[in-house]
């Protein structure tokens, strides 16, 4: 049985990365939480002045919980599956501290979120709380871009730089990823300052090792910055969706945030799975 998180903040986005999660974790036993988290820079004297007998806690958050109630329920009745149990959280908390705890409490495996579902900010591909989740939040991620619609993923790409390694369990994870949703793996080793000839042979010999002989496609771009090797990979192939390898200094902020957002938000289009090392 996995335990899931779903982040809300009721937007059109976030429902768009919960039908994404419910779709493409359709056949396996699930429970989901669903969390809410209200920042402080939502909260006003107004939240408190309908009630004196009730906890300050409890009123600033009534409406955020009965709005969660609102969402799981209509979700029930959407998808009547079986196989997935709900529970919902509201939270009035720093949003990645809530996020943590949730994650520790409950035992979760997988986040999912949309890319501005928490900002609302149209310009960029990933809100601060994105990245503050990525960064901050020692769990599995999914992010679904803006729009992005379910369809049966088949080919995945994982992107590495010079200091990514498959060498760990983070690579045997996304290899029963793909074997479960039977998907074709690109991988993508990108050397801006040049072949690295000793990483590249340990590449093959471990991808061939965990997929047992299944196919798979293996690049090299040397001397190319990372962000245009990468987007020019997802426009040339039909690449369903993305992961990425979290270090300490990951590929995911050199390759986003190093980038302008206006152009990575025009052309990165694919769900993007972060696994962390």
């Amino acid at each position: 049985m996995k335990h899931i998180l779903l982040l809300t903040d009721f937007s059109k986005n976030s429902k768009n990365a919960i039908d994404y999660a419910l779709q493409m974790l359709q056949d396996e036993i699930c429970i989901f939480y669903v969390l809410h988290v209200k920042s402080s820079t939502g909260y006003t004297s107004d939240d408190l002045m309908s009630s004196s007998t009730k906890s300050v806690y409890g009123s600033i958050l009534k409406s955020e919980k009965n709005k969660l109630i609102k969402l799981v329920s209509a979700l029930k009745l959407e998808y009547q599956n079986d196989n997935h149990s709900f529970h919902t959280i509201a939270d009035y908390d720093v949003f990645v501290d809530s996020i943590k705890q949730v994650v520790k409490s409950k035992k979760i495996s997988l986040i999912a979120m949309g890319t501005n579902g928490v900002t609302g900010a149209k310009e960029v591909v990933f809100g601060s709380n994105t990245i503050n989740v990525i960064r901050n939040v020692n769990c599995n991620t999914l992010v679904i871009p803006e729009g992005f619609k379910y369809k049966q993923p088949k080919e995945l790409l994982l992107s590495l730089d010079a200091f990514d390694s498959l060498r760990g369990n983070s690579f045997i994870e996304l290899t029963s990823f793909i074997e479960r949703y039977k998907l074709l793996l690109h991988v993508l080793r990108i050397n801006p300052q040049g072949k690295n000839a000793e990483v590249e042979m340990s590449d093959a010999d471990e991808v061939a090792h965990r997929l047992k002989g299944k196919s798979f496609s293996y690049h090299i771009v040397s001397n190319v910055p990372m962000h245009h090797a990468v987007l020019s990979y997802l426009q040339t192939n039909p690449i369903d969706m993305m992961a990425l390898i979290v270090q300490n200094e990951t590929l995911f902020e050199r390759f986003f945030i190093g980038s302008p957002t206006t152009q990575i938000s025009k052309e990165l289009q694919v769900p993007l799975l972060i696994l962390h090392a």
